[in-house]
């Protein structure tokens, strides 16, 4: 049996009218040493009949039972493949015919670090109408970009994306507790252990489609998520800090996001934010200004005192 040099991963559930365009931009590229490994994630829809309908010997189907999410289709699809390289397409995106091709010669005249190659995309809005999209170009060893005070990685597509097989090994598949951000979260991980190539020209065209990418309560959880795996990474950059306190604010002023079973755990994670910024700036400047053994001094000492407490806690 010939070893396939790429395995790519595709999720999918429901959306069967979508997803030959998917299929197809992968089969038709013009790097043909691939496997296409799509996983049904529980759809109630006849997902196996259409695959079966495309008859292509390089096509797997596994099925889910149930609806397990994005993160756990995509571990299915890497734990069944056997590829040198690992892609993964969207069940709604279209690749451009050379994107693989493109992606392994920059592999093979990148350094040996690198762990990703990934590129711009074309977004389609609903419209029809098409926009560029610049991928950020990702340091690694950097979780904030400075400029935005966002996560680094935010805006890059894993549709984009071409990534080694050892990264997975080494750093682990992607967290399926993430309801929103399961491939920034991967990336933010990535970023920590491997160097970034980036293509800065679009590969792939990523249509956009109601989804677990436009639900509200999805992307409240997933920042406070984030907040809390990486608190030790970011707890100094007290302006990053400032900035997701000041996102989970707007997004908590949705009454969608109230409705949300974490809604405790979204105002505990803003209040440790706050606490955390208050005490860079505070103690810093506010206690140097007060006199020593003051009852205004030593309120807000204590003050500070039970933020640490809390924020050793998370």
């Amino acid at each position: 049996m010939v070893v396939p040099q790429v395995s790519v991963i595709l999720p999918i559930y429901n959306r069967g009218h979508l997803i030959k365009r998917a299929i197809l931009s992968v089969l038709n590229q013009s790097s043909r040493e691939l496997e296409l490994i799509v996983v049904d994630d529980g759809s109630t829809e006849d997902i196996e009949m259409i695959v079966e309908s495309l008859d292509d010997g390089r096509i797997k189907y596994i099925r889910h039972e149930t609806n397990r999410g994005a993160g756990a289709a995509r571990n299915t699809g890497i734990r069944a493949s056997c590829g040198e390289y690992i892609a993964f397409q969207d069940s709604d995106d279209e690749w451009f015919l050379e994107k693989l091709e493109r992606q392994i010669k920059a592999f093979k005249g990148a350094g040996r670090d690198t762990g990703i190659v990934y590129a711009d995309m074309l977004r389609i809005g609903e419209d029809g109408k098409s926009y560029y999209w610049t991928s950020p170009t990702v340091m690694a060893g950097c979780i904030v970009n400075r400029k935005t005070l966002d996560y680094q990685v935010a805006g890059l597509g894993i549709q984009s994306a071409m990534i080694k097989r050892e990264c997975f090994d080494k750093i682990g598949l992607f967290d399926e507790s993430f309801p929103r951000f399961i491939d920034l979260e991967f990336f933010i991980r990535l970023s920590k252990a491997y160097e970034f190539y980036h293509i800065r020209e679009p590969l792939c065209r990523y249509y956009s489609t109601e989804g677990i990418s436009t639900d509200i309560n999805a992307l409240c959880i997933a920042r406070v998520l984030l907040l809390r795996k990486y608190f030790n990474d970011i707890k100094d950059d007290s302006a990053f800090l400032l900035a997701q306190f000041t996102i989970l604010n707007e997004i908590q002023q949705n009454e969608r996001a109230y409705i949300s079973a974490l809604q405790r755990e979204i105002t505990e994670m803003r209040r440790s934010i706050v606490w955390h910024v208050m005490m860079w700036l505070d103690a810093n400047v506010i206690c140097s200004l007060l006199p020593p053994g003051t009852g205004r001094r030593r309120s807000y000492e204590l003050y500070l005192e039970k933020a640490r407490v809390l924020l050793n806690r998370k």
